[in-house]
């Protein structure tokens, strides 16, 4: 047995030996393969270690700019309780830091922080020098541009004219006269929307009006030839009537309604789109006044979610927090060219922040001043008319159009209003006369006499 074991042995050295040279090239193989394979997990090792410090790095950038931002508006509120308590030395020093942390081309918070500190030092200037100017006249031509660009970018204007142009429609049912009285025109960007709707009913209007206010007459009458010139296109009798001033320094109703054997026969509708750029009524009391004389069938207003009585401190931060959700809102907009936003808060945005903080306020500008027109209205005899139905519908067809989400739209005791996120920006409202509206402008009328 073990010579067997013995002489089968050399043979099994000889066959492991032809197995492991026969081997030698798959394991050569495999070895090769096993190298690549952990060469390639490194390298694949190393990417994701590379990935993994990107995000890293993101996301102290990120953390950086939420620091800053934080930074910013800490600056912010502590340099606007400077300036309530009267200690100018010390928001002159804060507001230093405010312009090296802050740029209009940043970030949102940076943005915003720029023109608030931008407003907080006019309002430290004017308070040294004790001068408080009232809101300046804008740069017609400039606005105009802003304007267009913001309409592009943003649902707020486009809101404001397509939920007032439907309210006005339904109140003109049946009109054969119609008569639209805007109370600060500007560029009448919302009228041809309701010229084309008038053109499409099966019944034209007869005549069709428009009285227009603004600063400049030279812009009045420019608007008014653009008008003109739609209206002409349509088929439609037109006639405007530019009124260069103020709603609240018109001495009396006549200014408006024009001549006797007009007014008597027109459906007459008042319209006015609520901004912060300069003053629109002169004085709020002489306006709340006229329109209880106008006595219109329909007024439609469009106001900002933003209070400008109360003090300073409290403005400010209402203030701050809706500006804001704007500039955030423009930040998420779709397609937005860079320059094109820069315009807008510059020209639209900066302009209001710069009016709010420097100028406004009861103390400074000695007016009195109406927080909400909604409820203004309601005290001087007009009610609500509720906006649900096709003015409701219109607006949530008009949210939908765009593609980036955050606008948000609900129904409040009839009114509308558009908000951006947990914010409410607009609310638009509509209103008319009642029985006691009538008989307080007959007993006026009488006193008067």
């Amino acid at each position: 047995m073990i010579q067997g074991v013995l002489s089968r042995a050399p043979a099994t050295d000889a066959a492991m030996k032809a197995k492991r040279a026969a081997s030698m090239p798959d394991d050569e193989e495999k070895a090769r393969g096993k190298r690549l394979q952990l060469h390639g997990s490194a390298s694949e090792h190393e990417q994701g270690l590379l990935a993994v410090a990107a995000v890293e790095e993101g996301e102290r950038v990120v953390e950086a700019a939420e620091t800053r931002g934080l930074r910013l508006l800490r600056l912010l509120l502590r340099c606007a309780e400077a300036v309530a308590m009267d200690q100018l030395p010390e928001a002159r020093d804060m507001l230093q830091e405010v312009a090296e942390l802050a740029s209009p081309f940043g970030s949102s918070p940076e943005r915003v922080a720029a023109y608030f500190g931008d407003a907080l030092c006019a309002r430290v200037l004017s308070s040294y020098l004790g001068a408080y100017s009232p809101l300046a006249a804008a740069q017609s031509r400039r606005i105009s541009s802003a304007f267009q660009a913001y309409n592009a970018l943003s649902p707020l204007v486009k809101f404001s004219h397509f939920t007032a142009n439907k309210a006005i429609l339904q109140a003109l049912d049946g009109e054969d006269h119609v008569h639209v009285i805007d109370l600060d025109i500007m560029q009448g960007l919302q009228w041809p929307g309701l010229f084309h709707m008038l053109a499409s009913r099966p019944r034209r209007p007869l005549s069709l009006r428009v009285t227009g206010l603004g600063a400049s007459l030279d812009v009045l009458e420019a608007t008014g030839r653009r008008l003109a010139d739609f209206a002409a296109s349509l088929g439609l009798p037109f006639e405007f009537q530019p009124i260069e001033g103020k709603i609240g320094h018109v001495a009396d109703t006549t200014a408006l309604l024009g001549p006797r054997h007009h007014h008597h026969r027109e459906a007459t509708v008042v319209h006015w789109m609520h901004h912060c750029l300069y003053d629109v009524t002169g004085s709020d009391v002489g306006t709340v006044r006229l329109l209880k004389s106008l006595r219109p069938k329909l007024m439609t207003i469009v106001e900002q979610d933003l209070g400008h009585s109360g003090d300073f401190l409290g403005r400010f931060v209402e203030a701050l927090h809706y500006y804001s959700a704007l500039f955030d809102a423009l930040r998420d907009s779709a397609g937005a060219a860079e320059e094109e936003r820069h315009e807008v808060e510059r020209q639209l945005l900066g302009a209001e922040i710069r009016n709010i903080v420097a100028v406004g306020g009861p103390k400074r500008t000695g007016e009195v001043r109406v927080e909400r027109w909604g409820d203004e209205l309601r005290r001087a005899g007009f009610r609500p008319v509720s906006l649900a139905g096709s003015p409701a519908a219109q607006a949530r067809l008009l949210i939908g159009m765009y593609p980036w989400k955050g606008y948000t739209l609900a129904e409040e005791d009839g009114c509308l209003k558009l908000g951006w996120k947990d914010l409410s920006l607009l609310t638009a409202s509509s209103w008319e006369p009642t029985e006691d509206c009538y008989v307080a402008v007959a007993e006026q009328k009488r006193h008067d006499s």
